[in-house]
């Protein structure tokens, strides 16, 4: 799928840099969160902190899109060690809609295995339960994962459920099979 270069050119990250020159320097894993109080959202930060070295070493620039103001963000991107990662702070969450992701119904929010895998995410591996905060983001949007370059979608992960866990390294390993990086 083409991106309009017009709207990409005004996407800023916390840096300064807007999404259109960034996928046209290298290729973009394009993070978009959950809300802050989301056990998955805690989750997915704790699994990009884990494995951001071979992220960059991909090639990939990574850049993470969410709900909250700049900072109540980097809050949560200090205590997930990923202070030095470009993010893009979305309360409105045009650029959600605008790459195609949408609010989640019931069964995706609260169906059985969201439940199960919550348990498991926020208890046994201790990412905690839900929360719900004013400024934490919008609790019904449903995440997603793309990867860009030179203005077009190269990969994407669809979640069918808020508690889908991508393989961050299984992505980007298949989109680098297919001679895209």
């Amino acid at each position: 799928m083409q991106l309009d270069k017009d709207i990409l050119d005004a996407i800023f990250t916390n840096e300064g840099s807007d999404l259109h020159s960034l996928n046209n320097e290298k290729p973009v894993l394009l993070v978009f969160l959950r809300h802050f109080g989301c056990t998955f959202c805690r989750e997915a930060m704790s699994d990009i902190s884990k494995i951001l070295d071979k992220i960059y070493e991909s090639g990939l620039k990574p850049v993470i899109v969410h709900m909250s103001e700049g900072d109540i963000a980097e809050g949560f991107f200090e205590k997930y060690k990923l202070l030095g990662v470009a993010h893009i702070s979305d309360p409105d969450l045009s650029l959600y809609e605008y790459f195609g992701l949408s609010k989640g119904t019931f069964g995706q929010l609260y169906g059985l295995k969201t439940w199960v895998r919550g348990l498991k995410a926020g208890v046994i591996d201790g990412h905690g339960g839900p929360k719900l905060m004013k400024g934490w983001g919008d609790y019904t949007q449903m995440p997603g994962l793309f990867i860009l370059k030179n203005c077009e979608i190269k990969a994407k992960f669809g979640h069918k459920t808020a508690a889908d866990r991508p393989d961050y390294m299984a992505f980007i390993k298949k989109f680098a099979s297919q001679g895209q990086s």
